[in-house]
């Protein structure tokens, strides 16, 4: 990713995350076809164009694209499978954000919650979080002491503030075996 003068790159990872879940909403809008699947190539396409621009490297887009699919589809997995709304997936409430990714964020996963149902399996396989990767809204419980960390946009995920740790999981959600 290019690092502008004086900005911080740590931003720049969460901005990179939300700039390529908006190209993806902007595109989902206009299909018909409002499924899990439809989105994640429409993922794929703003993973592209992020590189086409310079904005990303191909790796890093690479990356990037995979966080946010695991989002959705952790999101609209929790929202299948417990009824509950997003803000508890989120672990705090969404009226205190005022976030157009935010915003998006939520429209996908509810758009696409029976679709990516299926996909939530996949993700439980490569399932967690890591300090290093990129992660949207909401809160990520430490597997290690169960600390929290409260994401209110886009950033990457830091190592644990309360043991050093790097493994989480989304609050509400089972910490992986």
């Amino acid at each position: 990713m290019k690092d502008p003068l004086h900005h911080d790159p740590v931003d720049m990872i969460g901005e990179a995350y939300e700039r390529m879940l908006e190209r993806a909403m902007e595109d989902f809008r206009a299909v018909r076809d409002k499924t899990g699947p439809a989105l994640h190539k429409l993922i794929d396409k703003a993973r592209d164009t992020a590189v086409e621009l310079g904005e990303l490297s191909s790796d890093e887009a690479d990356r990037l694209s995979a966080y946010l699919k695991r989002d959705l589809t952790d999101a609209a997995g929790y929202i299948a499978e417990t009824g509950d709304e997003l803000k508890n997936w989120l672990g705090f409430e969404t009226r205190l954000i005022e976030n157009k990714a935010l915003e998006l964020f939520m429209h996908a996963a509810d758009k696409t919650t029976v679709e990516l149902l299926a996909l939530k399996q996949q993700a439980h396989q490569a399932a967690g979080y890591h300090t290093g990767e990129a992660t949207g809204p909401g809160t990520l419980v430490c597997d290690q002491c169960g600390a929290r960390l409260h994401f209110e946009k886009a950033g990457k995920i830091p190592p644990c503030a309360s043991c050093h740790g790097s493994a989480f999981h989304r609050a509400g959600a089972p910490a992986a075996p």
